[in-house]
């Protein structure tokens, strides 16, 4: 099967690929990262950083089954998580921090929540919730340093960033958000993003202590939220988010 090739241009200035370093940083992940990670990842045959943008050329697992378990999920990320915990951000400090690009960040979020409100289709603990993050999302953003301590992150947790092969054997793909933060908001993430709120428990349980949890939700509603802008109204997907969101905000109350 031919490689999967990934090519980026120069992220635009002053975006939050640019400020972020999403580009360059999935580079740098396989470059160093992956090699010592321990968990199943694309092998990286080429990874290329230039004037003219990034180029990955990445085994393709397109014929493994798209998504994962999510508490074969939760159990991966967890060992990955304890295994570079605090060792991770120090050994790569260029992994991004908590934080980076917020400002951007809480402005996207301020422009998008009038649309978020008028679609009508929020729980109302859901708007009620959202609503009271307009000018908060910094603080939210904040308190995920509350929630353990630093290790590295894929960042971007969802089941259609994974893949499961013919033996069970779960991958993780695109690293452009690999980061430098508690385990937790990967967790949090894969609850908010991907996993039938009637699966939680049974997930977290399969991730292992989870204590923290609270300290990250804000931050994953956020990040929810403006996720589900591009799903219409009383669209399936619509749907599942905002049971899972509302999910999410009942474990805050």
């Amino acid at each position: 099967m031919p490689p999967f090739v990934k090519r980026r241009p120069p992220a635009a200035p002053g975006s939050i690929p640019a400020v972020l370093g999403m580009f360059t940083g999935e580079v740098r992940f396989y470059r160093e990262i992956a090699p010592l990670l321990g968990v199943r990842v694309p092998a990286c045959y080429t990874a290329e950083d230039t004037a003219e943008g990034t180029l990955l050329v990445l085994e393709d697992l397109s014929a493994w089954t798209p998504g994962a378990d999510p508490a074969r999920a939760a159990r991966v990320l967890s060992g990955m998580h304890h295994r570079w915990s605090g060792a991770g951000p120090v050994r790569w400090p260029w992994l991004r921090p908590i934080g980076a690009a917020i400002d951007l960040v809480e402005e996207l979020y301020a422009r998008t929540w009038p649309h978020l409100v008028q679609r009508g289709d929020l729980p109302r603990p859901v708007a009620a919730f959202s609503e009271a993050l307009v000018g908060r999302v910094t603080d939210a953003e904040r308190a995920i340093l509350d929630a353990g301590p630093l290790t590295i992150i894929h960042g971007d947790a969802q089941a259609r960033n994974m893949r499961t092969g013919p033996a069970g054997e779960v991958a993780l793909l695109d690293w452009e958000d690999v980061s430098a933060a508690p385990g937790l908001l990967d967790l949090a993430w894969l609850l908010t993003s991907s996993t039938d709120p009637g699966r939680w428990d049974e997930v977290i349980d399969a991730y292992g202590p989870a204590h923290g949890l609270h300290h990250v939700l804000p931050a994953v509603i956020v990040q929810g939220l403006l996720s589900m802008t591009g799903e219409p109204p009383g669209s399936p997907e619509a749907r599942a988010w905002t049971a899972r969101l509302d999910e999410a905000c009942s474990r805050l109350r």
